[in-house]
């Protein structure tokens, strides 16, 4: 088995569910059911493979603009994972955190949600963030409207603004910044995910469609991983 240990972050762009669905005539909500199946699969094989961090693109902002059929299937959906889904990585000792702008989520999924990371904080054998109703220029504004209270205030100088400063007014502060983004389903675009975070990760774009990754997938990216010089620009 690949050894993931010298990956400490792996950060995923789940895409491709609704085309695997329409791919097997099968309405679109079976593919989210799929994906989100497969999500589980990934994260227990990659934290047996020694990786720490694994934050995963679940349901962005702009996703809010889809059909509200399809939204609220995937809701729905969400509803189910949260109280079933997640049960089998809480006996893996996975800790599991959310971010994303969760006023937009309706409250019963907001409670459900503030339960599981409760349950969860105290696991450590690895860390699975879900970014949900997320986008990282909405987290960036974010941050700056928390310093900018800072400022006026009086708790902080401008003088006092950095890179490390900044990142901890971010929703992941406290996790480390990917090694490497996967996305899958042949696209080749960020989607406006982890923008700050991922200044100096690594990409693998991945022809296969998220529902059909596999275990078998993540040890060949890993790999491949393995083979890359990371420079963080200095030659």
């Amino acid at each position: 088995m690949v050894d993931g240990t010298s990956i400490n972050h792996i950060a995923f762009i789940m895409d491709g569910n609704r085309r695997w669905a329409k791919k097997h005539n099968m309405p679109i909500a079976m593919g989210h059911r799929k994906g989100a199946e497969t999500l589980t699969e990934i994260a227990k094989a990659a934290k047996n493979m020694g990786v720490k961090y694994m934050t995963v693109y679940a349901f962005s902002t702009e996703n809010w603009g889809r059909e509200i059929s399809e939204v609220n299937a995937l809701m729905d959906l969400l509803r189910h994972y949260l109280d079933n889904g997640f049960k089998e990585l809480q006996k893996n000792d996975v800790r599991i955190i959310f971010i994303g702008e969760k006023y937009m989520l309706a409250e019963d999924i907001r409670q459900k949600i503030s339960q599981i990371e409760m349950q969860t904080a105290k696991n450590n054998s690895a860390v699975l963030c879900v970014a949900l109703s997320y986008g990282s220029r909405q987290e960036i504004v974010q941050a700056v409207r928390e310093i900018a209270k800072e400022v006026e205030s009086g708790k902080l100088s401008t003088d006092d603004i950095n890179v490390d400063k900044f990142t901890k007014f971010l929703y992941t502060n406290g996790i480390p910044d990917p090694d490497l983004v996967v996305r899958t389903s042949g696209e080749k675009r960020i989607s406006n995910y982890l923008l700050w975070q991922t200044a100096y990760s690594e990409f693998y774009f991945s022809d296969t469609l998220w529902p059909d990754f596999s275990k078998e997938e993540l040890e060949h990216i890993i790999e491949d991983y393995s083979k890359r010089e990371r420079r963080y620009g200095k030659s």
